[in-house]
């Protein structure tokens, strides 16, 4: 009887183990390029590590500027990855200047490159 309350403990504990891994997103894999998951994670890494200075949605704060402002259209990916990755002399704006932001992971960039241009899109009226 001993072996099969075992073996019924060590299955109740896999099954919670394997729950608890699912509810927490279970993967370590980045969210695909475009997916609502991608949007989801640019937009909690932006708000972690870049609302602060650039404001709810992008909309510009105290210390940098709005990056949904119509100057950005231009502005291409590898711009915003040079700068979270070396930081942004000031130009254009009486904003100090951008330090480099350390600490995310390049799908981590991406993700919120697609969050920011989902702002811009928005702000603009375009299809993101």
């Amino acid at each position: 009887m001993l072996p099969v309350l075992i073996t019924l403990g060590v299955v109740v504990v896999a099954a919670a183990v394997t729950a608890l891994v699912l509810s927490a997103g279970g993967s370590d894999e980045p969210p695909a390029p475009g997916s609502p998951e991608e949007l989801a994670l640019g937009e909690e890494v932006f708000v972690d590590s870049c609302q602060t200075c650039h404001g709810e949605g992008a909309q510009g704060g105290l210390a940098g500027p709005p990056l949904v402002h119509e100057m950005y259209q231009d502005l291409e990916d590898d711009d915003i990855r040079t700068a979270v990755r070396q930081g942004k002399a000031q130009e254009n704006w009486e904003y100090a200047p951008m330090p480099p932001v350390p600490g995310i992971e390049a799908h981590e960039v991406e993700a919120v490159i697609a969050y920011v241009r989902s702002q811009q899109s928005e702000a603009w009226g375009e299809e993101p």
